[in-house]
């Protein structure tokens, strides 16, 4: 028999893992579930949409699991919020895998985690509770990611490096081995780390100009 399995949220996030947890996973989802002031309609996916003070009243943490589909707003707060209130009612937090991920030997991922495909999580990783991973990261050997974080995709992290709580990774940043970086930190995409950070920093790279120039005039070609 499959777990049964209840998602939080009801937005863009909670549609995806709907998606992964359906299609590619031993969890049954039999409903979803946001806070009273957030639940705008009474089904969502063809499922029940519970207020979430309401939700152990009809589907008991004896035997059902929690899933908290929320992105990194607010530095990944929110998500946090929500993952601590609902273990706070006694849920099982379930995590996703995605088949089409390598996760090498020795490695220990917690619960609450949103792991897509093609990540590549390299041996003696630990990856804490609450991280979500989209898709196509490499996370290297010996590394560390803290609780709560969350990896945009093509993320580079090499080997023995850690990444403290909180922290969001843009797209194709990448960590040097052997980095730290602190907690609640905001690393921007394109973003390259080649020595330890503080906790609180932002780093960002200085992003392309477009120049409004037509690529048949650049060229020297004519348009026909």
């Amino acid at each position: 028999m499959k777990k049964r399995l209840v998602i939080i949220g009801t937005g863009e996030t909670a549609e995806l893992a709907y998606g992964y947890f359906k299609s590619d996973s031993p969890y049954e989802i039999v409903a979803f579930s946001a806070e009273r002031q957030f639940v705008t309609k009474d089904v969502f996916k063809g499922l029940p949409v519970i207020p979430l003070d309401e939700l152990a009243q009809h589907f008991s943490p004896s035997d059902t699991e929690a899933f908290v589909a929320i992105s990194s707003t607010k530095l990944n707060r929110l998500r946090t919020r929500l993952y601590n209130l609902c273990k706070g009612m006694g849920y099982t937090m379930a995590s996703y895998i995605s088949s089409k991920a390598f996760v090498g030997f020795n490695t220990t991922i917690g619960d609450n985690c949103f792991i897509l495909e093609n990540n590549t999580i390299q041996p003696f990783v630990t990856i804490g509770n609450n991280v979500t991973c989209w898709s196509g990261n490499h996370i290297g050997h010996r590394s560390v990611i803290h609780d709560n974080c969350f990896l945009s995709s093509q993320v580079v992290i090499s080997g023995f490096c850690e990444i403290g709580e909180n922290c969001f990774l843009g797209v194709n940043s990448c960590v040097a081995d052997n980095v730290t970086i602190g907690p609640d930190c905001l690393i921007g995409l394109g973003s390259v780390i080649a020595k330890d950070v503080k906790a609180g920093s932002i780093y960002k790279t200085v992003y392309s100009k477009c120049q409004a120039v037509s690529a048949l005039d650049f060229y020297g070609l004519d348009n026909e």
